[in-house]
């Protein structure tokens, strides 16, 4: 009897995808930070926060999609970073900082949508925070459970999820329209503004809680050996996702404030569950919460399934501890990393609270995994010249410059502290991969390999 060695099936196809991306963008971000908008940008302007977060998403997601198409593997940024700045130099240390980074805000990206949920969950039942704490971590350890098997099945459960998640923002959306007032908005949309230093930095608060709604369009990068027909597959998926998401956040922002003033919007909790409240009924409030947590639950579904690949990407590339590197001897999917991660989010959900995480988790992986990333594509593109990607973006290098540009605005507008913690995890990621280095004698501590001797004709 023959035994054959566990490997990554290509199994999702670009519906899986989608489905998996969209799920994954939504969860509870766009429930919880439709009020944190309206309360930076002071009313219904604040739609522009919305459309900055859509644009940077798009031309991210071009980034994405070359890179994507370009190296189809498990880990996504990882592979990335370590292929675009040499793999045995700076591609090294950028792609060590990257798994650094991901094993910190990985778990912390899981826990705050466990937090979200739990908080949200208080619109049914009150709960004391201890509850609220026991509520979220057995929501990370009932997702473990779930994603517990062959990929294959993970992507027939995301279209069911997926379904679940645009039935309910298109009943927020019709609800909304329905139930429209437009003295709520237009006077405050066509009221003078000055593109202030406030104005400016407004947007910037707000933008960085819109953009905690969009991440997620890359999710399906991180599943690359998982993909059927990957070249093509990838792209698409990231910028049907990203479309498809910004017309509805867009559309439900305006649903929301053409039925509450926003003046009620911003100090509201459960804003969506209030929205509906207001236009429904109890009952329906009820059900449209309990739907909500769905979304919530969907998207860390996703979530977890696509952060487990990267440490094993890393492992399995002698970059990272082995045992990332395990699969499952008969379901083939790496389950110690699930295991591990997902063990780390469930200490973090019962730790931090949600106003402490989201602003931390897109500051400390602007510098490392966006931006640096953006600026690999360049270099990629030199090394190996855009004849040979798979997928080409429009307009090249204008989305790359866009990318960059408002990822730093974006770095730039919250506040020092955040900045601060995003400088010392780096520099603690760097101390480490020079041990690293050190200890394996890679670069830069490499030993020169002695010169190889002359054959016998050659020195004659």
């Amino acid at each position: 009897m023959s035994l054959t060695t566990p490997k990554l099936e290509r199994g999702l196809s670009l519906r899986h995808a989608i489905a998996l991306n969209m799920t994954d963008m939504v969860g509870i971000g766009p429930f919880i930070a439709i009020p944190f908008v309206v309360d930076a940008m002071n009313g219904p302007i604040c739609l522009i926060a919305w459309v900055l977060g859509a644009i940077l998403a798009f031309a991210d997601g071009l980034v994405w999609s070359e890179l994507g198409a370009a190296m189809p593997a498990a880990g996504g940024s990882f592979v990335f970073l370590r292929e675009t700045y040499g793999k045995e130099k700076w591609g090294s240390l950028m792609s060590f900082l990257y798994i650094w980074q991901t094993v910190i805000q990985a778990p912390l990206v899981i826990a705050s949508g466990a937090i979200g949920f739990s908080q949200y969950f208080g619109y049914l039942v009150h709960l004391e925070t201890w509850q609220q704490k026991a509520v979220a971590g057995a929501l990370v350890i009932l997702l473990i459970i779930i994603l517990y098997r062959k990929i294959t099945t993970v992507g027939k459960i995301s279209v069911v999820l997926w379904t679940c998640v645009i039935a309910t923002l298109v009943w927020v959306i019709f609800g909304g329209l329905t139930h429209f007032h437009s003295e709520l908005i237009i006077p405050d949309l066509t009221k003078d503004f000055t593109l202030s230093a406030v104005f400016f930095a407004g947007l910037g608060q707000a933008s960085v809680k819109t953009i905690y709604c969009y991440l997620g369009y890359y999710n399906i990068c991180h599943l690359g050996e998982e993909i059927k027909d990957p070249q093509r597959n990838i792209p698409r998926s990231i910028l049907f996702s990203i479309f498809g998401i910004a017309i509805i956040y867009l559309l439900m922002q305006v649903a929301v404030m053409g039925a509450i003033p926003w003046q009620e919007i911003r100090k509201s909790e459960f804003i969506v569950s209030t929205f509906f409240e207001r236009i429904y009924g109890s009952n329906a409030a009820i059900f449209a919460t309990a739907l909500i947590l769905v979304i919530a639950a969907s998207s860390l579904f996703s979530a977890i399934l696509g952060y487990s690949r990267i440490p094993y990407a890393a492992a399995k590339d002698g970059k990272f501890f082995s045992i990332f590197a395990r699969l499952h001897p008969r379901l083939n999917f790496p389950h110690t990393s699930l295991l591990i991660l997902g063990g780390i989010a469930f200490i973090f959900s019962l730790l931090f609270k949600l106003k402490e995480v989201i602003t931390a988790i897109i500051v400390m992986r602007i510098l490392i995994q966006f931006v640096g990333q953006s600026v690999g594509l360049i270099l990629w593109r030199r090394k190996v010249g855009k004849s040979k990607l798979p997928f080409k973006m429009w307009l090249y290098p204008i989305p790359v410059i866009i990318a960059i540009s408002v990822w730093i605005y974006i770095f730039f507008s919250v506040d020092v502290i955040y900045m601060l913690y995003a400088g010392i995890v780096i520099l603690v990621g760097i101390l480490l991969f020079l041990a690293w280095a050190n200890v394996n004698r890679k670069w830069p501590y490499q030993e020169v390999a002695p010169p190889e001797l002359l054959d016998s004709e050659t020195r004659m």
